[in-house]
């Protein structure tokens, strides 16, 4: 038994295809929506179907706000480790600290050859792996003096400036698989990531076993090594094999795999978004729950008292308001704090229908708890770029910083500090809720009024609220015209997003009131 104790993290590969661009980064988009925590994408710089890996990774950091991104793994021989290392760091500024860096040796040799690239042994292959993780630490040291030097068999740097720092401490992951890779990985590495299906039984025991021995040689604890896996299966009515049947067979296998084989993080290979949506939906809090009763229970081995390494990817927004547990229903609606910024009004509040009373005696799995506890994340998404745009426009107004100091800033925004780049972000936000609402208005609300009439006078305010905050998105976009024209039209900006906000946060809190128990209730994923 290998329970290393870490915190589950549970993420996507989605297949970066040049056909339909628009489609992997939406799945990339979805990850986020429904509760995953990372989003990753296989690099392969010679195939011409796939979309370069590390573009696309900073077009999806762009888009989205808390899941994490990385390349699982990237191809090195066509990614010279210096360079990378900068392009990593810059990212991680850029997306608040969101990135990890994953590192194969190479592979398809033929291909990295005829794309410019040195054709190595698999022993060397290893060893410029090693030059490689030096070089990328070295630049992110800025706290050491002098500049960087590695006088390698393959990797020469001489005196390279340091810098930029990421600004998070960034994992490095390696794709490894034979002794030497292994070994490595023990070393020097922060995380073990290789693909379930490239594996024999017994391969996993194996792997930890040599990583852990390396890391003791090295002085370092085999916790230091986060074991991550790629997986894929299909989710069926009945079980039909491993990782082919119902969520809950899912997640028994899992957590096995947690408790018995150390696996800290489970990336699904699926650019299906029904599986993401069961993946996160049902199998990941299920799976969490498993694991975190058998280490209540005493069955995993004790946890050491060294420090946690810093989470792969930061843990789902207001997670102890939202987490889904079994027993009594533990979602918990977000509160209207009564705070209005306008002075006009969209609605009388007092007006809301109720929906029936829960049932005080009922319990709830956590694959029930699931649904309403992602609809409180989405929303809570939503509040945080209401208030990411509110904090820019006032430092807008307040003249504060200009286009140049914005960046290093407000690094953690995917704005930039100009009146034309605050429209495209607020344009983008508005998409944003137009399309959560039409998800809602086409599925959820069909469904709740049909599986219990009772709740149809809330399902049609509902629907009411919808149609006027797209009135009120509106107003935002005129605003916009004005505002990119003109720098006199700020306060009318100002005063267009106080009153979305007004009726936005309104909203959300009423919907969350009436809907998080009844979406348990009644079943609906």
């Amino acid at each position: 038994m290998s329970d290393y104790g870490h915190d589950l993290v549970f993420g996507s590969f989605v297949t970066p295809s040049a056909d339909n661009p628009g489609r992997a980064v939406g799945v990339a988009v979805l990850a986020e929506q429904v509760g995953l925590d990372l989003v990753t994408f296989q690099d392969h710089p010679y195939q011409p179907a796939f979309l370069d890996t590390w573009t696309l990774l900073s077009f999806v950091a762009a888009r989205t706000n808390r899941v994490h991104v990385a390349a699982n793994v990237t191809n090195l021989p066509l990614r010279p480790p210096a360079v990378l290392a900068r392009s990593v760091a810059s990212l991680d500024l850029l997306s608040g600290g969101r990135v990890s860096l994953g590192l194969g040796a190479g592979a398809f040799w033929d291909a990295i050859e005829a794309m410019g690239g040195r054709r190595l042994t698999p022993g060397q292959g290893v060893r410029a792996l090693e030059e490689a993780i030096e070089v990328v630490r070295q630049l992110w040291d800025v706290e050491t003096r002098g500049g960087v030097r590695v006088d390698g068999e393959f990797y020469r740097v001489m005196g390279a400036k340091r810098g930029p720092a990421p600004a998070h401490a960034v994992p490095i992951w390696l794709g490894a698989y034979k002794p030497r890779m292994l070994q490595l990985t023990g070393r020097r590495a922060d995380g073990w990531l290789p693909t379930l299906g490239y594996l024999q039984p017994g391969d996993l025991a194996k792997g930890n076993a040599i990583i852990d021995d390396a890391a003791q040689q090295a002085g370092r604890s085999p916790r230091d090594v986060r074991r991550l896996l790629n997986i894929a299966g299909e989710f069926s009515a009945v079980g039909r094999g491993p990782l082919n049947g119902p969520a809950e067979q899912w997640a028994e296998e899992l957590a096995e795999l947690a408790l018995e084989e150390g696996v800290g993080t489970f990336i699904l290979g699926s650019d299906d978004p029904d599986d993401l949506r069961r993946f996160a939906g049902e199998v990941a809090p299920a799976v969490r729950e498993l694991v975190a009763a058998e280490r209540d229970r005493g069955a995993a081995p004790e946890r050491t008292s060294e420090p946690e390494p810093e989470p792969v990817a930061a843990p789902p927004v207001r997670a102890s308001r939202a987490t889904a547990t079994g027993g009594a229903f533990a979602v918990v609606p977000t509160p209207d704090d009564g705070v209005r910024r306008s002075e006009q009004q969209v609605w009388d509040e007092s007006t809301r229908p109720t929906g029936p009373e829960p049932d005080p005696e009922r319990t709830y799995t956590p694959q029930e708890q699931a649904t309403g506890a992602h609809l409180v994340q989405i929303h809570d998404g939503l509040r945080a770029e209401l208030a990411q745009i509110h904090d820019l426009i006032e430092q807008v107004a307040a003249g504060e910083i200009d286009a140049g100091a914005a960046r290093s800033h407000i690094n953690t925004m995917t704005m930039r500090q100009n009146r034309w780049t605050l429209g495209v972000y607020c344009e983008s936000y508005c998409r944003i809720v137009t399309t959560h609402h039409t998800i809602e208005d086409q599925s959820f609300f069909p469904r709740l009024r049909a599986r219990d009439p009772r709740l149809g006078p809330v399902v049609d305010r509902l629907e009411q609220e919808h149609h006027v905050i797209h009135d009120v998105l509106e107003g935002v976009d005129s605003a916009l015209v004005a505002y990119v024209g003109s720098p006199d039209g700020l306060a009318e900006l100002r005063a267009a997003v106080d009153l979305l906000t007004d009726a936005l946060l309104s909203h959300l809190s009423y919907e969350e009131r009436e809907l998080v128990e009844p979406l348990a209730r009644l079943g609906i994923a």
